[in-house]
């Protein structure tokens, strides 16, 4: 709403002083009998107050108008001159003229989209910038948008349930798309615009209670998060568990820290060359440890047995350092 509001106080004051100009000078030309070059003369030295002499002396009806324009264009030059100097001052005016909320990003692909740059928002493109993973903010807030411009973050100016907005997102080629926004309703409309126009599309949603997360997943959403039900679990496990929690907050996702916890897609294994986790020996080899499996057909299995089968689509969930996890990958995708 902040970006239709401030856009629109823009064209209420050049309205505005558009329509005090036309209300002069037709109000010359009816009651003085001006033609329209007399009567935009008139217009602009009234309202502009400089003091230059009358074409004429004007009559009772003429001397009334004229008070009448005088104090309009009070009013009128003081609204629509502050609301302008103040989006000049600010640089939302520059932002309006060089059309930023208009930008496409057309080359990006493999990327993730975010609906929504609060809080929620936020966390996921530090997170993601810290992956170096591609990612496109959609917004409607004006200010977020224009400061977020500066930062050089891709951000996109509209409403991210709109089919255009999201196209301007490239939403063809996204790999997925996270929506944080704070109502549950327009978190829906979202899913069901972005599965319309990306089937393959991996969606995560926000949502604020259970109702809305069974019409969420029910519209197509992969995983829901309630950051109520989250925060709330993270504080009781902290109090029933808590050196537990501390270890967990040891364990790195993104490589930073000694210990990093990784995910391994297997699509470079081909069906005739199927081995155990045993017989690839990769703790032997690399020191990497499998804490966890998921088969092609989306089954987890914790701490898997050596004897279990790796085939093309499961995917393994590695605890390592950065360099033993490197050597894991290259057993895996060596021929």
């Amino acid at each position: 709403m902040e970006r239709l509001s401030s856009r629109t106080r823009i064209l209420i004051g050049v309205f505005m002083l558009f329509g005090i100009i036309i209300l002069g000078v037709s109000g010359y030309m009816i009651i003085e009998g001006d033609n329209f070059l007399n009567a935009l003369y008139m217009t602009v030295i009234t309202i502009s107050t400089v003091g230059f002499g009358e074409i004429h002396n004007l009559s009772q009806g003429g001397k009334i108008f004229t008070i009448f324009l005088i104090f309009s264009s009070f009013t009128t030059y003081a609204y629509a001159l502050t609301t302008i100097s103040t989006h000049f001052f600010e640089g939302q005016l520059n932002y309006i003229l060089r059309g930023y909320g208009k930008k496409t990003f057309k080359k990006m692909q493999n990327h993730v989209i975010i609906c929504g740059y609060g809080r929620n928002g936020q966390q996921v493109a530090n997170e993601l910038t810290v992956l170096k993973d591609q990612f496109i903010v959609i917004d409607q807030n004006h200010e977020v948008v224009a400061k977020n411009e500066e930062d050089n973050t891709p951000v996109i100016e509209g409403d991210a349930t709109q089919d255009e907005v999201l196209l301007k997102a490239n939403i063809q080629t996204a790999r997925a798309l996270v929506t944080t926004l704070p109502i549950d309703a327009d978190n829906l409309y979202v899913v069901l615009t972005a599965r319309a126009l990306n089937p393959n599309l991996e969606i995560i949603s926000r949502a604020s209670n259970e109702s809305s997360e069974t019409k969420l997943r029910m519209a197509g959403v992969d995983n829901v998060v309630m950051p109520e039900r989250v925060g709330g679990a993270h504080m009781a496990n902290l109090i029933t568990r808590p050196d537990v929690i501390e270890f967990m907050d040891h364990l790195s996702v993104h490589g930073e820290d000694p210990t990093t916890l990784e995910e391994f897609q297997c699509s470079a294994l081909s069906d005739d060359n199927i081995k155990t986790i045993g017989e690839y020996a990769i703790r032997r080899k690399t020191g990497a440890n499998i804490i966890g499996f998921k088969t092609p057909d989306g089954r987890f299995i914790l701490n898997p047995t050596p004897d279990m089968k790796v085939f093309p689509g499961s995917k393994l969930f590695v605890l390592g350092t950065p360099d033993q996890i490197r050597g894991m990958k290259d057993i895996l995708t060596s021929k």
